[in-house]
């Protein structure tokens, strides 16, 4: 019997230290699928770097990608109070220590940011935030094993050199359009 209470009050503990706290992983799970969001997977073949020469660093970039997840809010007139809402939320999911900002620019209502979690040369994740009132804002969730801010630098630049794959970003195209 007492080996039960034992039993049981360790469970009740390592309950009670499960963490629940917001985090991105979870903001895109619950708004993924709701007709205010666009979410789109991106896998590295849309960089479509078959016929391109790479640099080692370029390799080296690439083999650390594994994927990229984007979550689009389209704003319009009609969504103005939910807009502020979504926004509010990613905007204090990320100031958790946990997403450290490597850039910003614009201003708090306008603009965007680049985030990283982990340490400068171990990257398991790039934050990319936009917002801009008149289109929604977007975040994206750039994956991968130790990258590093280099990487983040040769994978842009691998966007202007390969062909890249237009069909997987699509969905998208919403977000570009004026209402």
């Amino acid at each position: 019997m007492k080996k039960i209470g034992i039993l049981l009050a360790a469970l009740s503990l390592s309950l009670a230290g499960c963490e629940s706290k917001p985090s991105l992983q979870k903001y895109f799970v619950e708004n993924s699928e709701k007709k205010e969001f666009i979410a789109v997977d991106v896998s590295p073949s849309i960089l479509n770097t078959d016929k391109v020469t790479l640099s080692a660093e370029e390799k080296e970039a690439l083999e650390s990608f594994k994927k990229m997840n984007v979550l689009a809010f389209k704003a319009d007139a009609k969504n103005e109070k939910e807009f502020e809402a979504e926004r509010t939320k990613v905007k204090e999911i990320l100031k958790d220590e946990e997403y450290q900002e490597l850039i910003k620019v614009g201003n708090g209502k306008e603009g965007g940011a680049i985030y990283f979690v982990g340490d400068t040369d171990h990257v398991s994740e790039f934050v990319l935030y936009g917002s801009k009132k008149e289109n929604g804002f977007a975040v994206v969730r750039i994956l991968g094993e130790n990258m590093n801010p280099n990487h983040v630098m040769s994978l842009l630049g691998l966007l202007k050199k390969g062909n890249i794959d237009m069909e997987q970003l699509k969905p998208l195209q919403q977000l570009m359009v004026k209402p």
